[in-house]
Formats: structure tokens, sequence, C-alpha cells
């Protein structure tokens, strides 16, 4: 691909402000990876660049998934008459059990790989199993895809089935330092790894104290789940009796702090004192309405978390939610706020915008400047060929609106990641 060179169509990105901007029949300006801006026309200086004109068709910022599951893969859409802790029982924990053969990995994350190149993700933060070759299986994978990823390396010492229960605080811990050593011998380009204690459940005290003196001198990032369910946080208030909340137990073992950048998934029973210090460390929270309906999890206070300037982003959640279509997660995190309005009078509902803005520059934030078409964002870029839902003299923002209920991958014709463009595969 050229060093610079420019996509032309109808642009549609945020600003900072969650407000979304139209650029009918616009250039985007690509250089080195990054965008340079969108022009109605190309300056003079910039006349001479190659130009790929994407005619009538819709060009936004790529999707960032920010939690979902690879090893779950193949339970999309099984066991969802059931909540959280019986679904990991029945379920997860048996599937995931089965990435210890190696084959079987290759498999299910082939699989995984193909659909997440065919949607509109170009970045995602990705769980795997307790299971070093088979994470790295991933690894390698997302590698090869072109797109931009973390990964994590699950780590379980308690509350789990002895097949996936590491042996101890000290084993565990020094199972996820060899798979990092493992991690920084292959030199991955679009690949990193990610700290990934489950939950604070199947984690002892000791495992937590020990990933996150890990996350501390090593500087890495962490994802895990937070009041994803009422059973589970009476669960945890057992556990741990001496924390003041959920939240407070990842913070005193140092997995949740202003210098460890961390993602806490679901987030739906915050207290305020919780909500308040993900404020203020910075802590991204990975919104998934579609799991949080499929297990009867709850919704959570999307709109409210916004508003107070807690980081978010959109998660798919696979397998506890059925699809990695985040076109159609944007749609379904409108209509769990606009059912929370209803139910809770001091609740607000999204706008279709604001859950745009999550899931492209809000989740993006967590990657750097990406999500958006701004000067020195990365180029992260899909074309939507909307022909096939669209009707004769529908407007660009009455376009720009079907796309989320109504499409699909059938609607991606191209994507670009950090100007590289990605190839779709069948």
């Amino acid at each position: 691909m050229h060093s610079i060179f420019a996509l032309k169509g109808h642009l549609i990105d945020c600003d900072h402000n969650k407000r979304t901007r139209f650029h009918p029949n616009s250039y985007l300006l690509i250089e080195q990876g990054l965008c340079v801006g969108t022009f109605a026309q190309l300056p003079d200086c910039y006349r001479h660049v190659p130009v790929i004109d994407y005619g009538d068709k819709i060009i936004v910022p790529g999707f960032v998934d920010l939690h979902l599951h690879a090893s779950q893969y193949a339970n999309r859409g099984l066991g969802l008459d059931l909540e959280l802790l019986q679904w990991l029982e029945k379920y997860t924990f048996p599937q995931e059990g089965k990435f210890a053969d190696l084959h079987y990995a290759r498999t299910i994350y082939a699989a995984f790989c193909r659909e997440l190149i065919r949607g509109a993700i170009t970045r995602a933060c990705i769980f795997a199993t307790i299971h070093i070759p088979a994470s790295l299986c991933l690894m390698d994978m997302l590698e090869q895809s072109g797109l931009i990823a973390y990964v994590g390396k699950v780590n379980m010492d308690c509350n789990c089935p002895d097949f996936l229960r590491e042996t101890g605080a000290a084993q565990a811990a020094a199972n996820t330092r060899q798979w990092l050593t493992e991690v920084a011998d292959r030199n991955y380009r679009r690949v990193k790894p990610i700290l990934t204690p489950r939950f604070a459940p199947s984690c002892s005290p000791d495992l937590l104290r020990r990933l996150g003196q890990l996350a501390q001198t090593q500087h890495l990032p962490v994802q895990t789940h937070l009041s994803e369910n009422l059973d589970e946080v009476a669960w945890v208030r057992q556990l741990y009796p001496q924390s003041p909340h959920y939240a407070g137990v990842y913070a005193q073992f140092g997995l949740l702090s202003a210098h460890t950048p961390a993602i806490m998934a679901h987030c739906l029973y915050l207290q305020p004192q919780e909500q308040e210090l993900l404020r203020q460390t910075g802590t991204f929270i990975a919104h998934c309405p579609s799991s949080n309906a499929n297990l009867a999890s709850g919704i959570a206070p999307v709109k409210r978390m916004l508003d107070a300037g807690i980081p978010m982003g959109l998660g798919s959640d696979i397998g506890a939610g059925h699809s990695m279509n985040l076109l159609g997660l944007t749609a379904q995190a409108v209509a769990c706020s606009k059912l929370l309005q209803r139910q809770t009078a001091e609740e607000s509902a999204l706008s279709l915008e604001e859950a745009f803005y999550l899931a492209t520059r809000g989740g993006g934030a967590f990657f750097g400047k990406t999500g958006a078409f701004s000067p020195g964002f990365a180029a992260d870029v899909v074309t939507l060929d909307d022909s096939r839902i669209r009707l004769p003299g529908e407007t660009l923002a009455q376009r720009w609106q079907k796309l989320f209920y109504l499409g699909d991958e059938r609607e991606i014709c191209a994507k670009y990641v950090a100007g590289t463009p990605i190839r779709l595969q069948a």
C-alpha cells in the first residue's frame, strides 16, 4: 500500500463530544497509517496522491470490541436460558477445558478469526484460556489477520473445575510469566498481552496480589469482570469481607489503579464509590448489552456512567453474547438503555450518536488515538455498502441509522487497520 493515499466516499465519525460528523462525498487522507484529516476537496499539495473512490458507499472508523472470549466462540447461542454462574458451570468451563487439545484450539480459533475479519471490528480485547500453547496459537492467528488486539491467558486457581484450576497462586503466576516470555520471543507487531484474572471469585488473594505486582512492574494492562450478576456480587462480598466493594478487591491488589490501564467488563451494579474509583483511575468499562440480556444479568446504567466521565466502550462478550456484529450491538445498547429509562425514572437513555461513539472512539481510546478520522488518529476504516438495505431518496443520516438496525457483515466491503488493507476472507 502507498505510504500516503486517500479514500473517497461518505465519511461518518464522532468528535470528542460524542457528536456524529457527516462528511458526504469527501476524502479521508491517510499518511503512514494515520489520518491526516477529512476534506471536501484534496488540498493542492495532495492532489497527486492515489485515491480509492468508494462512490456512494459509507466510510466509518473501525469498530472496537473491548470484551470477548475467543474460546467461547463455539458456545454462541447455547445455554442462554441460564444465568451467569450456572451458565459458567454447565457450558463455559467444559468448553474452555477442551483447549488443552491444541488441535481443537486451532479449529475453533481459526473459525473465530475468520468471522472477526469479516465483521466491522478492527481492534479487540480478547480472553483466551489458561492454556499457554492454545493462547499463543490464537495470538499467532490474530497477528496474521492484520487486526490489532490484546490477548490474555486466563488465570484461575480456585472456585473452578479441576481441569481449569492452576495449581496454586505461585504456579499460576509462573505460568503467566512463562507465557509473557514466549510472547516477547515472537516479536508480534499487532498483538499484545494483557493480564487476565478471570474474575475475583476464581482467583485467590495471593494470585491477585502476584498479578497486581506483575502489572505494576512490567507495566501491563489488565482485563477482568466486575459486577456482572447479583449472585456474583454477593459471592465476592463473602469471599472478600474486608473490601469496601467489588472494585475495591481489584484495587487493593494493584489491578485497578491510575498506573494500570484496565478494562472492567459489565459493571451493572456499581456503588457510587466504585464508579468514582473507575473514573479517577481512568479504568474502562466494557458495556456488554447482549450478554447482559441473554443471561438475565440486568441492564447497566451506561448513560449515567458515560455522563460521569468514565471511559467506556462496547463488548460483544462472545459467547454469552451471541454475535460479533458490532453494528447490531450498537443498536442493542440503545434499546437496553431505553428499557432502563422506562423502568427507572432517574436513568436516561443513550442516543444512537452516543452508542456509535462507544463502538468507535470511546472503546478505541483504550488503544490510544483510535476510532475517529481526526488528524493523528490511527487510520482504522470500514467501508459499508448499504445498497441491500437502503431505499431511494434516503438521506445520509437515515442510511447511517439503518445500518445499525439492519446491517451486518454483508455490508462490509473493505477494511483498513492503521492504513493497511485487510483481506476479507470468504
